[in-house]
């Protein structure tokens, strides 16, 4: 659950969710990446600058960020041919034209973001879990395919090939499916709604920034200690607010949030290196006495 990839470029516009990514192929065209003082940075990083792979990108992207305390960086593609850039990008032309931003004139303002969890709950070959009948297909999945990191394409295996597999598999064994008529009714006396749905929706705000200050693409044991007693209180806050509340969607995803939270910390804690997509600098480097996780029996071996 710690290995979560981060695009290097995602169009930076303070509320826009989900955010629109600047695709990677606009690296590959020729786009150079400059932080607010016009300087191309990425020299500092690697000797590939703009073209190194997209975790190296999005960290370097993030210490430019802290070290000149911008919430952004540019991505410069302006010194390439107009029309041609417009007929290569025409949604990414289009989007940045809906906010005023010109690409073959103006430099796109981008920032990393979120984009792919490389871990999640174990599967077999089948898709299924250690719970017989239950599948868990594409990113919530861990199917080992990817290791520490992943290469674009590798969604498209879990996405397709594995959700193949889980149809198959699941059809397979469908005889014997019976469904249970003598579950009571969800009994919520002593129960009433929130009093305020802010209650809700600023702790996730609050969840949103503690994972995005603390346990982004750049991790230490200090920040995920910190980030661990900030969820903490919220999630005593969420638990009492569920206990004395009605349920509600918006709750139950609030607790969802805040599990998934405590699961890549922990797990982030645990891992005394840096490997793939987990970085830290307090271990910078991979260990050889700790390749990986072994597989849980049935699952396919960590590549």
């Amino acid at each position: 659950m710690e290995f979560i990839q981060f695009h290097p470029t995602a169009l930076y516009h303070p509320g826009d969710r989900p955010s629109f990514l600047i695709t990677e192929a606009m690296r590959g065209y020729g786009a150079v990446l400059r932080n607010l003082d016009g300087e191309e940075f990425m020299h500092k990083y690697d000797p590939r600058l703009s073209l190194a792979p997209r975790d190296i990108v999005a960290r370097a992207i993030d210490s430019e960020m802290k070290l000149h305390g911008t919430d952004h960086v540019f991505l410069d593609v302006t010194h390439k041919d107009p029309e041609e850039t417009k007929k290569h990008f025409p949604n990414i032309y289009d989007k940045c034209l809906s906010l005023g931003i010109d690409i073959t004139t103006d430099m796109i303002p981008v920032a990393p973001a979120a984009h792919y969890l490389c871990g999640g709950i174990a599967v077999d070959l089948n898709g299924e879990s250690s719970i017989r009948r239950l599948y868990a297909v594409g990113e919530c999945s861990r199917t080992g395919l990817h290791g520490g990191n992943r290469l674009a394409s590798n969604s498209l295996i879990e996405a397709v090939v594995y959700a193949d597999a889980a149809e198959r598999h699941a059809a397979e064994h469908i005889s014997g499916y019976d469904f249970r008529s003598d579950v009571p009714e969800w009994n919520d006396a002593g129960t009433s709604h929130p009093e305020e749905m802010v209650l809700i929706t600023q702790s996730e705000k609050e969840v949103n920034q503690i994972m995005g200050y603390y346990v982004g693409i750049v991790r230490s044991d200090l920040r995920l200690k910190r980030a661990w007693n900030r969820l903490d209180i919220l999630y005593q806050e969420t638990e009492n607010l569920f206990r004395r509340s009605t349920p509600s969607r918006q709750l139950c995803e609030l607790r969802n949030i805040i599990n998934i939270g405590y699961l890549v910390m922990r797990q982030a804690l645990e891992r005394k290196e840096s490997r793939g997509l987990h970085y830290t600098v307090d271990y910078p480097h991979p260990s050889t006495a700790n390749p990986g996780t072994p597989a849980e029996p049935g699952a396919p071996t960590t590549l």
